[in-house]
């Protein structure tokens, strides 16, 4: 039995809009007092607010004339946006998260609803307050038995509505093991290239609409601030990067589907996305890839129904290492996008292609017969290589060395001190 979340279109009523639209400002209000409240007291009395001492400071504002209203809506949203908080904390000192910020009524909003303040009986929902239930889109029922524990009420910047029911699912059962195991490279011309020698090519769904969203957001940046023809545009905006976020979003499930059902072994880079998007050349290509997205399902299907995740470290040299020698090139430019081996004569090695079957480590497992099952069931290229491998300049270590290391002239004319750091010989005192 694992968690798992539903999520629904709904179309609420001129009355259930306007107590939502109310509730998500009373969300966003106590949740930025509350974050103002706990940076004022650590910068200016190094103290550590905690969620109790922001429910207390809840209590006291609703006792307050000016803060009054916040009593008409449901408590349980605002107390969990305080838990949220919390958490955003716990994850910022943890050095998992940047230090949490406001939220911006721009982003649409969302509120939180425990079991104390909503209903669901014969597929119907009641929220808190509402007299009606929610006008939601079944697309697919909950399996049967199944009752939320928290429900999510969620308003795009586009202006629709969603719901997100959390349920333990018992449904979701173990796939049937099989022999098949993949390494995947991820890229930006091919999304992914396996081990299989197979390459998914990148839909670019950005690109796609990015005419269409340039001559959205001109409109946009001629209207007046504040005024309607200005809200008109921006909901235009919101609706065309709405449409490109349910395409990409759609082909990378259907992909990593299909890549937990047909392998048992899956085995990726843990690429550090947050980091290569600094890099403004191909800061908008990775994005539109969405590699984050892409491993993250794959993690939580892999454990969901009995695949094998295994992660390899990003400093493994996949590209330029030869699957069939082990040889490892001094520099490989991203232009170069196949490449001949000079140690064992292999001609034409598709980059792509090459890095993913090193990520499975074809080639270098070298285990006995009793062990070789397990040891490809608990990852090739972990179990032969190391998860923590990390190139020494283009070197690599123990016997899968097969690069000669080349004294660098510059650094020894600079460790003589006849070289600046600029390349440049110093002159002779």
């Amino acid at each position: 039995m694992v968690e798992r979340a539903y999520k629904y279109r709904f179309f609420p009523t001129t009355e259930q809009e306007k107590l939502l639209r109310r509730t998500m400002g009373c969300v966003r209000l106590v949740y930025n007092k509350a974050l103002d409240a706990r940076t004022e007291a650590w910068y200016k009395r190094q103290e550590r607010v905690q969620y109790k001492e922001t429910s207390s400071l809840l209590t006291s504002w609703k006792k307050t004339e000016e803060l009054d209203f916040l009593n008409e809506v449901s408590c349980v949203p605002l107390q969990q946006c305080l838990r949220h908080l919390q958490k955003a904390f716990a994850n910022f000192w943890g050095k998992r998260a940047k230090y949490p910020r406001f939220k911006k009524k721009r982003n649409g909003g969302s509120a939180e609803f425990t079991k104390s303040a909503f209903k669901y009986q014969d597929n119907k929902l009641w929220l808190a307050k509402c007299k009606e239930p929610l006008n939601i889109v079944w697309s697919r029922y909950l399996p049967e038995g199944c009752s939320p524990s928290t429900v999510t009420v969620k308003l795009e910047p586009s202006g629709r509505w969603f719901v997100s029911l959390l349920v333990d699912d018992y449904t979701v059962e173990t796939l049937p093991p099989t022999s098949k195991q993949v390494g995947i490279d991820a890229g930006v011309t091919s999304l992914i290239s396996t081990s299989d020698e197979e390459k998914i090519a990148n839909p670019k769904h950005f690109n796609r609409l990015y005419q269409k969203l340039k001559v959205a957001q001109k409109e946009l940046s001629r209207k007046t601030k504040g005024s309607s023809n200005r809200h008109k545009a921006k909901l235009k905006v919101a609706k065309i990067h709405a449409k490109i976020k349910d395409a990409r979003t759609d082909f990378l499930h259907k992909l990593t589907t299909d890549l937990v059902r047909n392998n048992s072994l899956i085995c990726i880079e843990d690429l550090a996305v947050r980091n290569m998007v600094k890099n403004h050349k191909l800061a908008r290509s990775i994005s539109d890839a969405a590699w984050g997205e892409m491993f993250r399902q794959l993690e939580y299907k892999c454990e969901w129904y009995g695949r094998k995740l295994v992660k390899i470290d990003r400093f493994f040299p996949s590209s330029k290492r030869c699957n069939h020698c082990g040889f490892v090139v001094e520099k490989l430019p991203l232009d170069v996008r196949s490449w001949d081996c000079p140690s064992c004569g292999t001609t034409d090695i598709d980059r792509d292609i090459n890095a993913g079957k090193n990520i499975l480590a074809v080639g270098y497992a070298q285990v006995s017969s009793a062990s070789r099952t397990t040891a490809l069931a608990a990852g090739l290229a972990v179990t032969v290589c190391g998860s923590d491998i990390r190139p020494d300049r283009h070197g690599s270590k123990g016997r899968l060395s097969k690069t000669r290391k080349r004294s660098d002239p510059a650094s020894s004319e600079r460790r003589k001190g006849t070289l600046t750091k600029t390349g440049r010989k110093q002159k002779p005192k």
